[in-house]
């Protein structure tokens, strides 16, 4: 309990910046949502982490089945609200089609962003915090899954490494958040995706 990696910043907004925030969210999520992909069910309507194990269900039973190899390895991206790089953030707003006056907005509310500490009983100096999205803000999420849905779409999209979904398209994955299973029929494709994808978490 007295390990500093055991606790997670939260921001503390007031209603007024909810509400707000709530209004960027309203603008933006559907045009970029529509540009996610499939894989992703963290944080989007309609999706939910139980179609992800059901889909996975289904592709262990089918890989018995037919005596087929299947390969999967799980990764769960630690700290990953804190990870985020800002300056990688800012470009990605505005590549998935955030209107410009509202990818400024959320950078410059980001601008000399500060946190304190209270430790027994006492509160810390302020100190400045670069890296990573805020816990606890509605935004948060939608710009997390920016940088994930970029790192997996990028990773998965030199040569054919996942697993044959239907006649035409194969399934490199299935993420949920930063919880990530990723498919492949071999140990040697399955170790060139890991590589590619523990680059781009990076």
């Amino acid at each position: 309990m007295s390990k500093c990696e055991n606790y997670r910043g939260i921001t503390l907004l007031s209603v007024p910046g909810k509400v707000f925030n709530r209004v960027l969210l309203n603008r933006m999520k559907d045009e970029v949502d529509a540009q996610l992909r499939d894989q992703q069910a963290g944080f989007r309507g309609d999706r939910s982490c139980t179609d992800q194990i059901a889909t996975l269900r289904i592709i262990v039973e089918q890989s018995v089945e037919w005596n087929s190899s299947l390969y999967i390895n799980f990764i769960d991206y630690e700290k990953a609200f804190n990870s985020v790089d800002r300056r990688t953030l800012w470009k990605l707003l505005r590549h998935y089609g955030v209107p410009e006056k509202i990818a400024t907005i959320i950078q410059n509310s980001y601008d000399g962003l500060q946190c304190k500490v209270v430790h027994g009983g006492q509160l810390t100096d302020s100190f400045q915090v670069r890296t990573g999205v805020r816990q606890g803000c509605l935004l948060s999420p939608f710009l997390f899954l920016l940088v994930v849905d970029w790192i997996m779409k990028t990773s998965t999209s030199e040569g054919k490494h996942g697993i044959q979904w239907t006649a035409r398209n194969q399934l490199d994955d299935l993420d949920f958040a930063d919880d990530l299973a990723l498919l492949s029929h071999t140990h040697e494709q399955m170790q060139m995706k890991k590589t590619r994808v523990a680059v781009g978490l990076q």
